[in-house]
């Protein structure tokens, strides 16, 4: 039986392109489907909400995820990834000794923000470096067609920042935490504030002005928040043109 997006409580963006906004910290992660393959942007805060989302993907698409790309390392965003241990996961260049040396500091941030220890050291334990890093931009053919291009568009939220851009009318551009919606964009100890309002700039070329831009946390936005956003990001950095 055929089921929806929004059945399945997935906001559809474009043909074969959509999104899940998860509970808890409102986390985006978003889906490119193809033709016998299917892209995931990020995979939630733990290995049973990257499950709900492969499992929810699968009766999407009819097959499994087969490509998984993580914006950026911070736990709500990669915990869930060893739900998809047959998938070819990407990051941007550098995030794959974050994870390999990072894994206690993930799983203190996790707790310190309120999931369950137990839950925590499980998915620390259980996540892997991802196997392809991307250094500047890379074109994943998801078949019938179908390809989406992932862009190291960092630093700026992170040191190791992937944006996703899935071409068509309208483009979709996954942004990960360079952009939120939902509240004041977060910059902890591992930002690197100026260079953020240049990778806002990227993601501004690679989309265009009539893209929609999917924020890590939050609603769907068009180019005027994402540069207004910038600009604000640059005021707070006391970052020039």
């Amino acid at each position: 039986m055929t089921v929806t997006w929004e059945e399945l409580g997935w906001e559809r963006l474009a043909a074969g392109v959509g999104r899940c906004r998860l509970p808890v910290w409102d986390c985006t992660a978003g889906l490119v489907v193809g033709e016998g393959a299917a892209l995931l942007i990020d995979a939630g805060s733990s290995p049973a909400e990257g499950a709900r989302l492969r499992d929810g993907a699968r009766r999407l698409t009819g097959h499994r995820v087969t490509h998984l790309a993580l914006t950026h390392p911070h736990f709500d965003h990669v915990f869930g990834a060893a739900a998809f241990p047959d998938a070819e996961v990407y990051g941007a260049a550098g995030v794959d000794a974050v994870i390999a040396a990072g894994r206690e500091e993930l799983r203190a941030d996790a707790v310190a923000n309120g999931l369950g220890a137990r839950t925590a050291r499980a998915a620390a334990e259980a996540l892997a470096p991802p196997r392809h890093t991307v250094t500047g931009e890379l074109t994943v053919g998801l078949g019938g067609g179908r390809r989406a291009l992932l862009a190291n568009v960092g630093p700026g939220h992170t040191a190791h920042d992937l944006a996703v851009l899935v071409p068509g009318a309208p483009a979709v551009v996954f942004c990960g935490d360079l952009v939120e919606e939902s509240g004041e964009p977060q910059a902890g100890p591992d930002a690197v504030p100026s260079r953020w309002p240049a990778a806002l700039d990227r993601l501004l070329e690679l989309g265009g002005p009539d893209a929609l831009y999917v924020p890590g946390h939050g609603a769907v936005v068009d180019a005027a928040f994402v540069r207004a956003q910038r600009d604000a990001l640059a005021a707070r950095f006391g970052v020039s043109r």
